[in-house]
């Protein structure tokens, strides 16, 4: 494929930014508030706006998780609205007029009754919306997008506002942040970024029901984490008597793609049994391009280069779920249950580089063979117990179990103009290299968690949590020489860490009136870790001030203060090949970043508007040029920033054009100010970055819809390394076939192959060995767009009570219906 010129990069970019911005200049008008009989929200309820005079549709709506709902201004008229949802009794409105002078109409609080013959005898379809915002962040429901079939949990969370993932280096961000901690099922996954990032690659979002985007969480949850928390909320099935689903999907990028699963259950009301797997597999491709100058010790000087790599592959993955919930008796539920994760990817990269050193001119080429390999099972118990019709408690268990490999083999040649090789008796330039890296991780986790309503204004939760963590490392390189292979002097480690989190906290949330909500909580960790020999206890607190205002809107105020630990792979003295000139290592001299927030937000009927300011002190930024102890070679490896400031405003606006076209905008940008001193020549940088992401979704028929969704990262700032903007922009269709025939999806990723990640390292500042170097990454769907095509077949009983309802998921826990 010939490669993009900037003038056709540009173009692709504009056209994605276009797509993400059509007009949407709807201002909903009509506007009101659903709760039940004891007061509480009713979220996805079925809210139709009519003509008075002959009943006719006009629009629809469903309630979000406050349960508000609101309407683009219709024309002047006289309207009635109608209200249904599962397990109530049908509500409609009186009549009520619009005119040119009055087009707004607040309906206020409308109270549903409940009809208990609908709920055990009706089945009523509920569509969830995309996103949701909260104030504690944001909700993806994945299965309200329709590229979520035969994605990987990873491509889900790529695609979700606010989030970037850095398929190159396996990072995660979120809000331009990196100290991301991922969780699953509540659950914190104590795993280096990299194996995380290959964890959720290999995971089916058929699984997921939906990824929450945590960045105010309560006290409850650990503070690990200062950009912020990422739970993967898997699924779970409340329907009565035997069912469960089929997923098939076939598909082709640069190679084949497939993969197969299902996932069943029985529920008889006492027990619940349920079990899931999915197998799949993903032939891929990835290359770089990198042109530029550099010292090179070796080569005797300074050097012009330009370097090229293609890495091709299969990845088998395998993911699957079992567990049994028991309830005894109408207060007590205990169960167990266990997530499997495996996967394996066999890989071939070739390596060509030309080094120009004055009049000489060098040439390496290399061959790279991996295996890289890992597993991860979690056991779980739990037992959630209501002590009276005011007090709860829960108790959860875990045990973790992570390993790794990734051996790997290097045939390579360094040849000087003459054709002569380069110093092969060295261990740098040997002909033959050997390497391997393994990890071994055990963690085991307890946890109580206890809450209480006190008064009606007033409710209590309190908690302990322990965990250990326990991690063995290992990894050298050997290098063939005259005499046999030799292990290099300081490319071998094996490493050993312990590390013990105690953590106790306390939250209230207070209503002094109708209007007002204060949420307040404070969490102690107590953190010994091995490596470091640290002891370190520190106080977490949480503030959340909620005010609802006239017209079903809602103000909010927050605070929070978290932390991000070092990983112990980035703390140990590991060494893994990168070629003669560099290493991958970690850094021992890591500090903990330490993050606070502040964020004042305004909500209304789905809308939403925020404005957040945090300061990070000692941010992590992985992947950066250092010298190597001897300065002979360029070490890669996370480094401390001094600072980071962030000055952060946040949008988001779903808008209903019309009964069969919906639109989703979230946009988030600002101000980030940092500073760093890891380089030759300290520097500091003030720039403005923002992320855009939107969906449309348009209903072609009763059984037919079409997704268009894309999203735009703007250039932004890893340590010192410069990255441009880049964006993609997808689509899917989705088929109900008639006599419950199944489902087709079809989905299309990078349709316009704008994924094109383009980095630039010695601009903002002087790096070792004076590298100034531009790097072109192109992941598979930058070459070819990738097409799937899934079938999907679900069998069996119905849900057991209402539709399902979103809420926040506990730490350690979360037990939502599916």
């Amino acid at each position: 494929m010939l490669p993009q010129t900037k003038t056709e990069t540009a173009m692709k970019k504009l056209i994605i930014f276009i797509m993400l911005l059509i007009p949407a200049a709807l201002m909903a008008q009509v506007s009101g508030k659903i709760i039940d009989s004891k007061g509480q929200p009713v979220a996805f309820a079925t809210v139709t706006l009519l003509n008075s005079a002959d009943s006719t549709s006009v629009q629809t709506v469903q309630s979000d998780m406050e349960g508000t709902f609101a309407f683009a201004t219709p024309k002047a008229g006289s309207y009635l609205l109608r209200i249904s949802a599962v397990g109530y009794a049908i509500y409609s409105t009186p009549t009520f007029a619009l005119t040119a002078a009055q087009t707004a109409r607040d309906m206020g609080t409308i109270t549903l009754t409940e009809n208990k013959r609908q709920l055990n005898e009706v089945l009523i379809r509920a569509t969830k919306p995309a996103t949701v915002q909260r104030a504690d962040g944001t909700i993806v429901n994945v299965d309200a997008g329709i590229l979520s079939k035969g994605s990987s949990a990873l491509e889900v969370l790529e695609r979700s506002p606010g989030v970037a993932i850095d398929r190159q280096n396996s990072g995660i961000s979120l809000n331009g942040k990196s100290g991301v901690q991922v969780m699953v099922n509540g659950k914190v996954t104590r795993m280096p970024v990299a194996q995380v990032v290959a964890m959720l690659n290999g995971m089916s979002a058929n699984d997921v029901s939906r990824i929450e985007l945590l960045t105010n969480p309560s006290a409850a949850y650990d503070a690990e984490g200062s950009g912020g928390l990422i739970n993967i909320v898997l699924k779970e099935n409340r329907k009565s008597g035997t069912n469960g689903s089929l997923t098939a999907t076939a598909g082709y990028g640069y190679r084949e793609k497939g993969g197969i699963g299902g996932r069943i259950a029985h529920n008889n009301g006492k027990t619940n049994l349920y079990a899931s797997y999915n197998f799949n597999r993903d032939n891929t491709y990835s290359d770089f391009h990198a042109t530029g100058s550099e010292q090179e010790p070796f080569l005797g000087g300074p050097a012009q280069s330009d370097y090229k790599s293609i890495t091709t592959g299969a990845a088998h993955s395998q993911n699957g779920t079992a567990g049994i919930e028991l309830i005894p008796d109408s207060l007590t539920t205990l169960g167990a249950g266990i997530i499997f994760n495996q996967s394996t990817f066999r890989n071939a990269t070739q390596n060509r580089g030309v080094y120009f050193v004055g009049d000489s001119v060098y040439r390496l080429n290399a061959d790279i063979a991996g295996r890289s390999r890992w597993q991860s099972m979690n056991y779980n118990l739990f037992l959630n117990k209501q002590i009276n019709q005011d007090q709860k408690l829960n108790l959860n268990a875990d045990y973790t179990r992570y390993s790794s490999g990734n051996p790997i083999d290097v045939n390579s040649t360094f040849l000087s103009s003459t054709g002569r090789p380069v110093n092969s008796n060295d261990t740098l330039f040997s002909p033959r290299q050997k390497g391997n890296s393994n990890t071994l991780i055990h963690q085991f986790a307890a946890q109580a968690d206890y809450s209480a309503q006190l008064s009606p204004q007033l409710s209590l939760n309190a908690g302990l949590k322990e965990t250990y963590t326990k991690t063995n490392t290992s990894s050298a390189i050997e290098s063939l020489l005259q005499a046999g292979y030799v292990t290099r002097p300081f490319a071998q480690s094996n490493n050993r860490f312990t590390e013990n989190i105690g953590a106790a906290y306390v939250a209230a949330d207070w209503k002094p009136d109708s209007l007002t909500s204060i949420q307040t909580g404070l969490r102690y960790e107590y953190a010994t870790r091995s490596v470091t020999g640290s002891k370190v206890g520190t106080l977490f607190p949480n503030v959340l001030l909620t005010r609802t205002l006239p017209g079903q809107a809602e103000l909010y105020l927050s605070y929070n203060r978290r932390i991000s630990r070092p990983s112990f792979s980035d703390l140990a003295s590991y060494v893994t090949y990168n070629g003669p000139q560099s290493v991958n290592t970690g850094n021992p001299n890591l500090k903990s970043t330490i993050t606070n927030a502040i964020r004042l937000g305004y909500r209304r009927a789905g809308y939403s508007a925020s404005v957040s300011y945090s300061r990070d002190n000692n941010p992590i930024a992985r992947y950066q040029s250092v010298y190597t102890p001897d300065s002979l070679q360029m070490a890669v490896s996370p480094q401390n920033l001094r600072y980071q400031n962030n000055l952060l405003l946040q949008l988001s606006a779903p808008v209903r054009v019309s009964n069969w076209w919906d639109m989703n905008y979230d946009i988030s940008g600002g101000w980030r100010k940092f500073a760093l001193d890891y380089t030759p020549v300290p520097a500091q940088k003030t720039y403005f970055a923002y992320n855009l992401h939107g969906t449309q979704l348009f209903k072609l028929s009763p059984d037919l819809s079409l997704e268009v969704s894309g999203y735009y990262n703007s250039a932004a700032y890893n340590g010192s390394k410069k990255v441009d903007g880049y964006g993609a922009l997808n689509a899917g269709l989705k088929m109900e076939l008639k006599n419950n025939g199944g489902t087709l999806q079809l989905s299309a990723t990078d349709l316009l192959m704008s994924g094109t990640v383009t980095s630039y390292y010695g601009v903002l500042t002087r790096e070792a060995f004076d590298l100034n170097t531009h790097v072109d990454f192109h992941p598979e769907s930058a070459r070819r767009p990738i097409f799937k095509l899934s079938y999907t077949r679900t069998f069996g009983g119905r849900n057991r009570g209402a539709v399902e309802r979103q809420k926040t998921s506990s730490p350690e826990q979360d037990r939502i219906g599916q």
